[in-house]
């Protein structure tokens, strides 16, 4: 069986113009985010230790350790909260439904038995608090007439609830079971974050309006706020207490983070001001922030995760990032196998190293959107949905001097012969372009609807395939192709096309779950019946040594074949991304790549059979 050897982690799904609420677990220095259907657990000391947890039905929101940190409850858009174990196979301890729209907030109370949480709703339901293992309601919740932001269970004994949102209001509950108390408006925009401090003696919220107000934590009386001398310039969207409760880390569209020194009587000054490396662009702006233990970690809109030492501000972050989006395509650089360049469609390339991890973004002049990818040695060739084909120079990790060239029509898929890289293959809709370097020198209109195309590494053949399920192979004579041979055995339309490295054979997959070893000379073919995906296969992959064709598919899997053995003893790697496999590489014979709808990139380790 493939084992799993490495995971590159996506990086939290954020949204422009509000916060995201990452937590933590002291004890083992975990990090827990959300991205898409996925709750990400890391380690903040172990970069390349990660767990996912995917069985949320809609797109997560939150998650949060309890407070002995054996469990997690994470909620999801459609108001469900789930409840399962950290360890061992992460089982499902119980599931409620809590709202009837999104949860923004969910927490734990101190002793592990009530769960807060906050959202959308229909009607006057916006928050909810029940009992951890029976769901059974503890108090009710009036008072907020909008959406409720976020909500805090005060960690000592009496109980209280603290809520914000976007009716500019913070409500005071006491209980349980929960009443309303009291009601503040000392904000002037959505109030986006508020957080107990750990003794809890007080509780902070933070607004879009640029400030943050201090309470009694046991009464609920405003008793100082964050000073504006030097204060945030932008909107304040995360909060997080220090373990000793004397500071707070705010984050701030103004793309700066702060900490703050909270004094006896309530009221807050700038200690220091951080700084996140980056462009200074709009994805740099912070969203979200968690003070654990010495480490104060900051996100910003990007996706890039940076971690300060509390106990030394004046050192510079560690930073690291990942993909946000569906990974749509690999490359493995030939010089060096260790090395895999990802890409989604957002236009981020990132670059990792096997055993490393995350090891840079390959930043662009030119930040186009990528559909179509390749890479070779010195150069990578992208193209988007705008018809252009973009050559891009590649020096160790920068990119240099960026050369485009129109194709007229939106480019299908793309292919470099690898011995003479600038010669291209590039199909349309209706036939293929032929490029040498980022000059035009065919269009051909082959009559038939494109699906996939490749071209050979010598440059002299080329394999088209189309929406009908058949293979045209032709001869590139000079700039123009002639038929040579059309192969039918597909019954759907052909997504993919690769050569073996020896191009002695060549391997193509189709819409209808099917994939085809050809041999090259003869036209036969080489390996049948290799039907065992059970939806359309999205990407195809040689092993270096000729012997192996693994494919990655929408049902999630990746199924590796021997060319020397039958179909049916292939292995499977069930359920390698959730929502579906997009990219495919080997790095060695015995090491397959993958990545997909998930935005994570895993490395799997063959055992010979």
């Amino acid at each position: 069986m493939p084992e799993l050897s490495e995971t590159y982690a996506c990086v939290p799904s954020t949204e422009r113009g509000r916060g995201i609420l990452i937590s933590g677990d002291p004890k083992s220095n975990a990090i827990l985010y959300t991205n898409g259907r996925s709750v990400i657990i890391r380690y903040l000391h172990k970069p390349l230790e990660v767990s996912i947890y995917g069985e949320h039905a809609y797109q997560a929101t939150v998650a949060r350790f309890s407070p002995n940190g054996e469990w997690i409850a994470s909620a999801d858009v459609s108001g469900t909260v789930r409840i399962w174990g950290t360890h061992n196979d992460h089982v499902l301890k119980k599931e409620f439904r809590v709202l009837s729209g999104r949860i923004d907030d969910l927490q734990w109370s101190a002793d592990g038995m009530r769960i807060v949480v906050s959202g959308d709703g229909k009607g006057k339901s916006f928050v909810r608090a029940f009992m951890w293992d029976s769901g059974s309601n503890v108090g009710e919740f009036d008072g907020h007439s909008k959406r409720v932001l976020s909500c805090a269970f005060k960690p000592t004994r009496p109980f209280r609830i603290v809520t914000c949102g976007e009716d500019f209001l913070v409500n005071f509950y006491e209980g349980p079971p929960f009443k309303f108390k009291q009601s503040h408006r000392h904000h002037s925009n959505f109030v986006n974050c508020i957080r107990y401090s750990p003794d809890g003696s007080k509780f902070i919220s933070v607004s879009s309006d640029k400030k943050g107000v201090i309470y009694d934590g046991k009464t609920g009386e405003k008793i100082g706020e964050l000073s504006s001398e030097d204060g945030h310039k932008g909107s304040i969207y995360a909060v997080s207490w220090s373990p000793d409760s004397k500071q707070v880390l705010t984050v701030s569209a103004d793309k700066s983070a702060k900490v703050w020194e909270i004094s006896e009587d309530g009221n807050g000054k700038v200690k220091k001001t951080l700084t996140c490396p980056g462009s200074g662009g709009v994805e740099d702006m912070l969203v979200g922030c968690l003070w654990q233990n010495d480490h104060l970690v900051t996100i910003s809109l990007g996706g890039t995760v940076s971690i300060f030492s509390a106990s030394d501000l004046d050192k510079g972050p560690l930073s690291f990032s990942g993909h946000m989006k569906n990974v749509n395509s690999l490359a493995v650089l030939k010089s060096n196998p260790k090395v895999i360049l990802s890409t989604s469609y957002d236009g981020l390339i990132i670059k990792w190293i096997q055993g490393i991890g995350y090891s840079g973004r390959l930043d662009r002049k030119e930040n186009s959107q990528i559909k179509c990818f390749a890479a070779v040695e010195e150069e990578i060739v992208s193209s988007g949905f705008d018809n252009k084909i973009w050559r891009v120079s590649l020096q160790g990790d920068q990119c240099g001097d960026a050369d485009c060239v129109d194709i007229g029509s939106q480019p299908k898929d793309l292919s470099l012969s690898l011995l003479s890289p600038e010669l291209a293959l590039v199909s349309t809709d209706s036939g293929v372009v032929i490029l040498r370097g980022t000059n035009v020198v065919s269009t051909i209109n082959l009559g038939f609807p494109v699906a996939a195309s490749v071209i050979s590494p010598d440059g002299s053949e080329a394999i088209i395939g189309g929406q009908d399920g058949k293979l045209h192979i032709y001869s590139v004579i000079g700039d123009t192709l002639k038929e040579e041979a059309v192969l039918e055995k597909h019954r759907g339309a052909i997504t993919v096309i690769r050569y073996s490295p020896d191009v002695s054979m060549f391997a193509s997959g189709d819409a209808n779950r099917e994939a085809v070893v050809w041999d090259r000379a003869s036209r036969e073919v080489r390996v049948k019946n290799m039907l065992y995906h059970t939806a359309r296969i999205n990407c195809l992959a040689w092993s270096p040594d000729n012997s192996m064709v693994a494919t990655g598919s929408l049902d999630t899997c990746v199924i590796i074949y021997e060319i020397d053995k039958p179909a049916s003893s292939r292995v499977t790697i069930k359920g390698a991304h959730l929502g579906g496999v997009y990219g495919l590489a080997f790095t060695d014979d015995t090491s397959v790549v993958s990545s997909g709808e998930d935005a994570c990139v895993r490395v799997w380790k063959l055992t010979p059979q």
